[in-house]
């Protein structure tokens, strides 16, 4: 660091000093989270930089803020590898033979809401998922876990045909007036506008996912997200009042009400999707 000038060898040195659950709570009050509140989390704990305790600190960080009694604390606790409709299996199964196919087949471990871990989305989901007084959704493809106030209203329906819509706990995470907070990653991972869409863009499609020691079809909403970074922005240039940012750790972070996203994603998500 010699040669440096002050404010790098002050920089560098917070960098490498790990963020302790105190220091997490007064960036994440100061970014605008309050006692009571009701908050879908999109974290990734790699932007947040060094957590002492990983991502079980985080999460305890915001139930500190938000209060694990008045407030909900909830997360995409999606599965993905259990679903032959999904990439992820298209994926995992490409090029093998039938005898290897077969055998990939029967490895698979159905969807299980107590046991099943989620997957891919993130260390800060999967300690809210194992939290001991956590709660999660029946979906077997498209399921969410909280903590808290609200936490078993919100899991207790999840119908297999609306992964992300109107009968989905997004749709009453809108009505309890949620917020959705972005930690460390981009509206393309914005789960909210997915409701919005499912209002805008109806389309319907097969899934197939093993549950249990059963394979179970359905037909269930489609959804996709390539135009979620482009739709974010508009959104944010549109709302900028209301899009709270700031800094948690290294990471950007920005804090929403959901029912506005999903409402903006009602309105602009056709004109975008139609125009492309």
């Amino acid at each position: 660091m010699e040669g440096e000038s002050p404010a790098k060898q002050y920089s560098a040195k917070v960098a490498a000093t790990p963020l302790d659950r105190g220091r997490l709570r007064r960036e994440l009050a100061r970014l605008g989270l309050r006692r009571g509140m009701t908050v879908l989390v999109h974290c990734s704990m790699r932007n947040v930089g060094w957590v002492e305790g990983g991502a079980e600190t985080l999460r305890d960080a915001l139930l500190d803020v938000i209060g694990e009694r008045r407030g909900t604390l909830v997360v995409p606790a999606q599965t993905a590898a259990n679903s032959e409709s999904s990439p992820e299996y298209r994926a995992a199964v490409a090029g093998l033979d039938a005898a290897r196919l077969a055998a990939h087949r029967a490895a698979i471990r159905g969807f299980d809401p107590v046991t099943s871990p989620s997957e891919g989305m993130g260390a800060l989901a999967e300690s809210v998922r194992v939290h001991p007084r956590a709660h999660r959704s029946p979906h077997p493809i498209a399921s969410f876990a909280a903590v808290g106030e609200y936490a078993a209203d919100v899991c207790a329906e999840h119908p297999p045909e609306c992964l992300l819509g109107p009968q989905s706990p997004l749709a009453l995470l809108a009505r309890l007036d949620a917020r959705v907070l972005l930690l460390g990653v981009g509206f393309d991972k914005c789960t909210a506008f997915h409701l919005g869409e499912a209002r805008a863009l109806p389309v319907w499609r097969s899934y197939r996912c093993k549950i249990g020691d059963a394979w179970v079809d359905f037909k269930g909403l489609a959804y996709q997200d390539s135009d979620f970074a482009e739709l974010g922005a508009r959104f944010e240039h549109a709302h900028s009042s209301d899009v709270l940012r700031s800094t948690v750790g290294s990471a950007t972070a920005r804090l929403f009400p959901l029912a506005l996203a999903a409402d903006f994603a009602a309105k602009d998500l056709p004109e975008l999707r139609f125009a492309r």
